[in-house]
């Protein structure tokens, strides 16, 4: 019961990583307060796991939105020992497309908008409103959730890569900024993880991650659920700005 009793918010969580995480937390004792913009599977996943975890429909680009469920977390538990910011989208295209010298296709400016308000904006705002709960509490775990392609780049993810990259760079400031408020900051940067949406994509294109990767295989979601346990856990007590690769070894691009 390494979180016995621990308010945790986790953003993203009606699925995949998010919705492992809140399973894996309840498993160790945390109150878990899941938000998804997703409402009725948010609500499938409270009859399903039940326990102490609640949810909220959320949408983390909506800064009022977010400030909002923070008070109403406060109003109702007193506290907010630890925030995983883990929502996310995917809109993968190329920067541009050329055939014969001409430019036939590029990257939607909506879709780039649409990535860097979810990934990277979301996690800004939800920090930022749970922050100074924890400053005045004196303490505190914020997680973020980056990917091993914002550390190595990837084909086709310019908008991706950039929000998971700037999520690195934020997550060391935060601990810098943070630290002397005994709250730690940390992010986790999963590799090929085998989640719902990923199960559905063709073999030949798993089968090519599962090569990719050192281990021979993909990365369930509750493994990266177990490397937030542990960063969350006093056991990561001297832990911060750090970002944890869970990825089988992987190095995008080889």
């Amino acid at each position: 019961m390494r979180l016995k009793d621990k308010v945790t918010l986790i953003t993203g969580g009606a699925a995949g990583i998010g919705k492992a995480t809140a399973e894996r937390f309840l498993e160790e004792g945390a109150e878990v307060i899941i938000c998804d913009v997703d409402q009725s599977a948010g609500e499938k996943v409270v009859e399903e796991l039940g326990g102490k975890l609640s949810f909220y429909a959320v949408d983390v680009t909506d800064r009022i939105a977010v400030q909002n469920w923070a008070e109403e977390i406060i109003a109702k538990f007193g506290r907010i020992d630890v925030l995983v910011n883990n929502a996310g989208v995917l809109r993968d295209n190329q920067l541009v497309r050329v055939k014969d010298g001409e430019l036939v296709k590029q990257m939607p400016e909506d879709d780039f908008d649409l990535v860097i308000a979810v990934n990277l904006k979301g996690v800004f705002n939800c920090t930022q409103a749970v922050a100074p709960y924890m400053i005045k509490q004196g303490e505190g775990v914020i997680l973020n959730a980056t990917s091993v392609v914002g550390l190595d780049g990837n084909f086709g993810q310019t908008n991706y890569v950039a929000t998971k990259a700037g999520v690195v760079g934020m997550t060391k400031v935060w601990a810098r900024e943070l630290g002397r408020y005994s709250i730690r900051v940390n992010a986790v940067a999963p590799g090929f993880i085998l989640t719902e949406m990923v199960k559905q994509m063709p073999e030949k294109i798993l089968d090519g991650m599962i090569a990719r990767t050192p281990l021979r295989r993909m990365g369930e979601p509750r493994d990266v659920a177990n490397a937030y346990l542990f960063l969350s856990s006093d056991e990561a007590s001297f832990i911060s700005g750090a970002t944890l690769r869970v990825d089988g070894g992987i190095v995008i691009g080889t």
